[in-house]
Protein backbone atom coordinates (compact mmCIF):
# COMPACT_ATOMS: atom_id res chain seq x y z
CA UNK A 1 0.00 0.00 0.00
CA UNK A 2 1.40 3.40 -1.02
CA UNK A 3 1.54 6.35 1.32
CA UNK A 4 -1.18 8.14 -0.67
CA UNK A 5 -3.49 5.12 -0.46
CA UNK A 6 -3.33 5.21 3.34
CA UNK A 7 -4.70 8.76 3.31
CA UNK A 8 -7.41 8.01 0.73
CA UNK A 9 -10.32 7.64 3.23
CA UNK A 10 -9.38 10.91 4.91
CA UNK A 11 -9.11 12.68 1.57
CA UNK A 12 -12.55 11.41 0.54
CA UNK A 13 -14.06 12.62 3.81
CA UNK A 14 -12.38 16.00 3.34
CA UNK A 15 -13.73 16.28 -0.21
CA UNK A 16 -17.27 15.47 0.95
CA UNK A 17 -17.11 18.00 3.82
CA UNK A 18 -15.68 20.64 1.48
CA UNK A 19 -18.45 20.13 -1.10
CA UNK A 20 -21.14 20.24 1.58
CA UNK A 21 -19.67 23.47 2.96
CA UNK A 22 -19.79 25.03 -0.52
CA UNK A 23 -23.10 23.79 -1.86
CA UNK A 24 -25.38 22.92 1.05
CA UNK A 25 -26.41 26.59 1.60
CA UNK A 26 -27.14 26.90 -2.12
CA UNK A 27 -29.29 23.76 -2.10
CA UNK A 28 -31.43 25.25 0.68
CA UNK A 29 -32.66 27.91 -1.78
CA UNK A 30 -34.79 25.57 -3.93
CA UNK A 31 -35.85 23.67 -0.82
CA UNK A 32 -37.41 26.72 0.86
CA UNK A 33 -38.79 28.04 -2.45
CA UNK A 34 -41.52 25.36 -2.20
CA UNK A 35 -42.52 26.31 1.35
CA UNK A 36 -45.97 27.83 1.91
CA UNK A 37 -44.66 30.05 4.67
CA UNK A 38 -42.83 33.35 4.23
CA UNK A 39 -40.30 32.58 6.96
CA UNK A 40 -37.17 30.58 6.19
CA UNK A 41 -37.13 28.04 9.01
CA UNK A 42 -37.48 24.35 9.76
CA UNK A 43 -39.82 22.56 9.73
CA UNK A 44 -41.10 23.67 6.30
CA UNK A 45 -44.75 24.67 6.46
CA UNK A 46 -46.43 22.90 3.56
CA UNK A 47 -45.52 22.46 -0.09
CA UNK A 48 -46.57 24.81 -2.89
CA UNK A 49 -45.69 26.07 -6.37
CA UNK A 50 -47.51 29.39 -5.95
CA UNK A 51 -44.34 31.46 -5.55
CA UNK A 52 -43.18 30.28 -8.96
CA UNK A 53 -46.55 31.10 -10.47
CA UNK A 54 -46.43 34.64 -9.12
CA UNK A 55 -43.15 35.37 -10.90
CA UNK A 56 -44.87 35.60 -14.29
CA UNK A 57 -47.20 38.35 -13.02
CA UNK A 58 -44.44 40.77 -11.97
CA UNK A 59 -43.74 43.19 -14.81
CA UNK A 60 -40.71 44.78 -13.14
CA UNK A 61 -39.11 41.40 -12.66
CA UNK A 62 -39.72 40.40 -16.29
CA UNK A 63 -38.24 43.69 -17.52
CA UNK A 64 -35.16 43.23 -15.38
CA UNK A 65 -34.85 39.71 -16.79
CA UNK A 66 -34.93 41.14 -20.32
CA UNK A 67 -32.33 43.74 -19.31
CA UNK A 68 -30.02 41.02 -17.99
CA UNK A 69 -30.46 38.97 -21.16
CA UNK A 70 -29.58 42.00 -23.31
CA UNK A 71 -26.54 42.82 -21.18
CA UNK A 72 -25.41 39.18 -21.05
CA UNK A 73 -25.72 38.68 -24.82
CA UNK A 74 -23.96 41.96 -25.64
CA UNK A 75 -21.20 41.24 -23.15
CA UNK A 76 -20.71 37.68 -24.41
CA UNK A 77 -20.38 38.73 -28.04
CA UNK A 78 -18.09 41.69 -27.32
CA UNK A 79 -15.79 39.96 -24.83
CA UNK A 80 -15.53 36.78 -26.93
CA UNK A 81 -14.70 38.81 -30.04
CA UNK A 82 -11.95 40.66 -28.20
CA UNK A 83 -10.76 37.49 -26.51
CA UNK A 84 -10.62 35.58 -29.80
CA UNK A 85 -8.12 37.91 -31.43
CA UNK A 86 -6.17 38.46 -28.20
CA UNK A 87 -5.82 34.71 -27.60
CA UNK A 88 -4.68 34.15 -31.18
CA UNK A 89 -2.09 36.90 -30.87
CA UNK A 90 -0.74 35.53 -27.58
CA UNK A 91 -0.43 31.97 -28.93
CA UNK A 92 0.74 32.64 -32.50
CA UNK A 93 3.04 35.64 -32.05
CA UNK A 94 5.88 36.66 -29.77
CA UNK A 95 5.96 40.46 -29.62
CA UNK A 96 7.53 42.96 -27.21
CA UNK A 97 5.39 43.39 -24.11
CA UNK A 98 3.36 40.22 -24.67
CA UNK A 99 3.66 39.02 -21.07
CA UNK A 100 2.86 42.47 -19.72
CA UNK A 101 -0.13 42.65 -22.02
CA UNK A 102 -1.41 39.28 -20.80
CA UNK A 103 -1.01 40.45 -17.21
CA UNK A 104 -3.06 43.59 -17.92
CA UNK A 105 -5.79 41.54 -19.59
CA UNK A 106 -6.04 39.29 -16.51
CA UNK A 107 -5.92 42.21 -14.07
CA UNK A 108 -9.74 42.43 -13.63
CA UNK A 109 -9.68 38.98 -12.00
CA UNK A 110 -7.70 40.31 -9.03
CA UNK A 111 -8.98 43.90 -8.91
CA UNK A 112 -11.75 44.57 -6.35
CA UNK A 113 -14.98 44.95 -8.30
CA UNK A 114 -16.13 47.83 -6.11
CA UNK A 115 -13.04 49.81 -7.17
CA UNK A 116 -13.64 49.01 -10.85
CA UNK A 117 -17.30 50.00 -10.57
CA UNK A 118 -16.51 53.33 -8.89
CA UNK A 119 -13.81 54.15 -11.45
CA UNK A 120 -16.03 53.27 -14.40
CA UNK A 121 -18.94 55.29 -13.07
CA UNK A 122 -16.67 58.31 -12.67
CA UNK A 123 -15.23 57.80 -16.17
CA UNK A 124 -18.59 57.45 -17.87
CA UNK A 125 -19.97 60.53 -16.11
CA UNK A 126 -16.83 62.46 -17.09
CA UNK A 127 -17.30 61.71 -20.79
CA UNK A 128 -21.03 62.39 -20.61
CA UNK A 129 -22.24 58.77 -20.80
CA UNK A 130 -25.17 58.29 -18.45
CA UNK A 131 -25.68 54.98 -16.60
CA UNK A 132 -27.65 52.60 -18.81
CA UNK A 133 -27.54 49.08 -20.18
CA UNK A 134 -24.77 50.22 -22.54
CA UNK A 135 -22.50 51.21 -19.67
CA UNK A 136 -23.25 47.90 -17.94
CA UNK A 137 -22.24 46.02 -21.10
CA UNK A 138 -18.98 47.98 -21.30
CA UNK A 139 -18.26 47.32 -17.62
CA UNK A 140 -19.08 43.63 -17.88
CA UNK A 141 -16.92 43.31 -20.99
CA UNK A 142 -13.94 44.58 -19.00
CA UNK A 143 -14.74 42.00 -16.33
CA UNK A 144 -15.31 39.01 -18.65
CA UNK A 145 -12.55 39.41 -21.25
CA UNK A 146 -10.08 37.47 -19.01
CA UNK A 147 -12.47 34.49 -19.01
CA UNK A 148 -12.79 34.62 -22.79
CA UNK A 149 -9.01 34.88 -23.29
CA UNK A 150 -8.32 31.95 -20.94
CA UNK A 151 -10.83 29.67 -22.69
CA UNK A 152 -9.76 30.63 -26.21
CA UNK A 153 -6.06 30.40 -25.42
CA UNK A 154 -6.66 26.79 -24.46
CA UNK A 155 -8.33 26.20 -27.83
CA UNK A 156 -5.51 27.84 -29.81
CA UNK A 157 -2.74 26.14 -27.83
CA UNK A 158 -3.85 22.74 -29.15
CA UNK A 159 -4.45 23.98 -32.69
CA UNK A 160 -1.79 22.92 -35.22
CA UNK A 161 -0.44 26.00 -37.11
CA UNK A 162 0.57 23.78 -40.03
CA UNK A 163 -3.10 23.56 -41.02
CA UNK A 164 -3.15 27.31 -41.60
CA UNK A 165 0.18 27.18 -43.40
CA UNK A 166 -1.20 24.52 -45.74
CA UNK A 167 -4.14 26.77 -46.56
CA UNK A 168 -1.78 29.66 -47.32
CA UNK A 169 0.26 27.40 -49.62
CA UNK A 170 -2.92 26.55 -51.51
CA UNK A 171 -3.51 30.24 -52.18
CA UNK A 172 -6.07 31.04 -49.50
CA UNK A 173 -6.07 34.54 -48.02
CA UNK A 174 -5.55 35.32 -44.34
CA UNK A 175 -9.24 36.02 -43.77
CA UNK A 176 -10.28 33.00 -45.85
CA UNK A 177 -7.95 30.74 -43.84
CA UNK A 178 -9.32 32.08 -40.59
CA UNK A 179 -12.91 31.63 -41.75
CA UNK A 180 -12.57 28.20 -43.39
CA UNK A 181 -9.85 26.52 -41.33
CA UNK A 182 -9.29 28.17 -37.97
CA UNK A 183 -12.82 29.19 -37.05
CA UNK A 184 -14.52 25.79 -37.57
CA UNK A 185 -11.93 24.01 -35.42
CA UNK A 186 -12.03 26.48 -32.51
CA UNK A 187 -15.81 27.04 -32.82
CA UNK A 188 -16.65 24.87 -29.76
CA UNK A 189 -14.19 26.97 -27.74
CA UNK A 190 -15.93 30.11 -28.97
CA UNK A 191 -19.32 28.73 -27.92
CA UNK A 192 -17.87 27.82 -24.53
CA UNK A 193 -16.53 31.36 -24.14
CA UNK A 194 -19.91 32.82 -25.10
CA UNK A 195 -21.71 30.69 -22.51
CA UNK A 196 -19.25 31.38 -19.67
CA UNK A 197 -19.09 35.14 -20.28
CA UNK A 198 -22.88 35.30 -20.56
CA UNK A 199 -23.22 33.48 -17.23
CA UNK A 200 -20.70 35.75 -15.49
CA UNK A 201 -22.42 38.86 -16.83
CA UNK A 202 -25.91 37.58 -16.06
CA UNK A 203 -25.04 36.95 -12.40
CA UNK A 204 -22.86 40.04 -11.78
CA UNK A 205 -24.24 42.56 -9.27
CA UNK A 206 -21.77 45.27 -8.22
CA UNK A 207 -21.00 46.73 -11.65
CA UNK A 208 -24.65 46.48 -12.64
CA UNK A 209 -25.70 48.27 -9.45
CA UNK A 210 -23.36 51.18 -10.15
CA UNK A 211 -23.86 51.44 -13.91
CA UNK A 212 -27.46 50.42 -14.69
CA UNK A 213 -29.18 53.66 -13.67
CA UNK A 214 -32.96 53.33 -14.02
CA UNK A 215 -32.63 50.08 -16.04
CA UNK A 216 -31.88 47.48 -13.35
CA UNK A 217 -30.65 44.03 -14.23
CA UNK A 218 -32.01 40.94 -12.54
CA UNK A 219 -29.41 40.76 -9.72
CA UNK A 220 -30.10 44.41 -8.88
CA UNK A 221 -33.82 43.72 -8.85
CA UNK A 222 -33.33 40.72 -6.54
CA UNK A 223 -31.25 42.83 -4.15
CA UNK A 224 -34.01 45.46 -4.04
CA UNK A 225 -36.63 42.83 -3.22
CA UNK A 226 -34.77 40.77 -0.64
CA UNK A 227 -34.90 43.65 1.85
CA UNK A 228 -38.64 43.06 2.29
CA UNK A 229 -39.59 39.84 4.17
CA UNK A 230 -42.85 39.46 2.22
CA UNK A 231 -40.88 39.31 -1.04
CA UNK A 232 -38.47 36.61 0.17
CA UNK A 233 -40.44 33.55 -1.13
CA UNK A 234 -40.61 35.01 -4.63
CA UNK A 235 -36.90 35.79 -4.46
CA UNK A 236 -36.11 32.22 -3.43
CA UNK A 237 -38.20 30.88 -6.32
CA UNK A 238 -36.43 33.19 -8.75
CA UNK A 239 -33.06 32.26 -7.28
CA UNK A 240 -33.82 28.56 -7.77
CA UNK A 241 -34.59 29.13 -11.45
CA UNK A 242 -31.42 31.16 -11.91
CA UNK A 243 -29.39 28.49 -10.13
CA UNK A 244 -30.65 25.81 -12.48
CA UNK A 245 -30.13 28.06 -15.50
CA UNK A 246 -26.54 28.84 -14.50
CA UNK A 247 -25.72 25.17 -13.92
CA UNK A 248 -27.10 24.26 -17.36
CA UNK A 249 -25.05 26.99 -19.03
CA UNK A 250 -21.85 25.89 -17.31
CA UNK A 251 -22.48 22.26 -18.22
CA UNK A 252 -22.98 23.30 -21.84
CA UNK A 253 -19.81 25.41 -21.74
CA UNK A 254 -17.79 22.47 -20.42
CA UNK A 255 -19.29 20.22 -23.10
CA UNK A 256 -18.22 22.56 -25.89
CA UNK A 257 -14.78 23.07 -24.31
CA UNK A 258 -14.17 19.33 -24.34
CA UNK A 259 -15.59 19.08 -27.85
CA UNK A 260 -13.12 21.74 -29.00
CA UNK A 261 -10.22 19.85 -27.41
CA UNK A 262 -11.32 16.56 -28.98
CA UNK A 263 -11.79 18.16 -32.39
CA UNK A 264 -8.28 19.60 -32.30
CA UNK A 265 -6.83 16.26 -31.16
CA UNK A 266 -8.68 14.50 -33.96
CA UNK A 267 -7.30 16.90 -36.56
CA UNK A 268 -3.79 16.36 -35.19
CA UNK A 269 -4.22 12.60 -35.35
Amino acid sequence: MTRLARFAPGLRAYAVIYLLFLYLPVLLIPLFSFSEGTVVAFPISGFTFKWYGQLATQDTLLQSLVNSAIVGAGTAVLSTSLGLFAARAYIRHDFPGRRASEGLVMLPLVTPVIIVASAMLALFLLIGLRPSLLTVILGHTFLTVPFAVSILKSAFEEFDPSLEEAAYDLGESVWGTFRRVTLPIVAPGIVSSLLVTFTVSFDEFVLAFFLSGDQPTLPVYIWSQIRFPAKLPNTLALGSLLLGFSVLLLIAAEFFRRKSRNAIAKVKG
